[in-house]
């Protein structure tokens, strides 16, 4: 519940920001009568790349997050996915990716819930565990490649 409120309250300040917002953890944390760590779990875990947001941190005494909403194109975002995921892409960030590109519109709540069971951990479970990741990167590379 913190964090949802956390996160709506940083949406809004992009919002009035016209897609870039300054974050000043103690500020905020005060404002919201919570600590700073709060603060940086919501942004390291909600304004993420894959989600299409650039952070930029400058610490010290009058330092920031400065979180960007990136507006790309369609051939842009599917691009910045393939760039982002790595040699290496667990099942949550798979889920990710895949929540992001549906509510972009890139594909279907039905295209999502295929796509999350083709890359979930059952449907890889004869691959070596050490290897899952990388398997899971490349089937994810190779549906990107499909979209765009």
């Amino acid at each position: 519940m913190l964090s949802d409120n956390i996160a709506r309250l940083i949406e809004q300040m992009l919002d009035a920001g016209d897609g870039s917002a300054d974050v000043k953890r103690n500020d905020l944390a005060a404002q919201l009568g919570c600590v700073p760590s709060q603060i940086t779990y919501v942004i390291t875990s909600r304004f993420t790349p894959e989600r299409g947001y650039l952070i930029e941190s400058r610490r010290g005494g009058g330092g920031y997050i400065r979180i960007v909403r990136v507006d790309m194109t369609r051939s842009q975002y599917l691009m910045h996915f393939f760039r982002a995921i790595g040699d290496s892409l667990d099942e949550r960030e798979a889920a990710a990716y895949l929540m992001n590109l549906k509510d972009r519109g890139i594909i279907s709540d039905r295209e999502q819930n295929i796509l999350n069971a083709a890359l979930s951990a059952s449907a890889l479970d004869k691959v070596p565990a050490d290897k899952r990741n990388a398997v899971r990167a490349d089937i994810m590379r190779h549906i990107l490649m499909t979209l765009m």
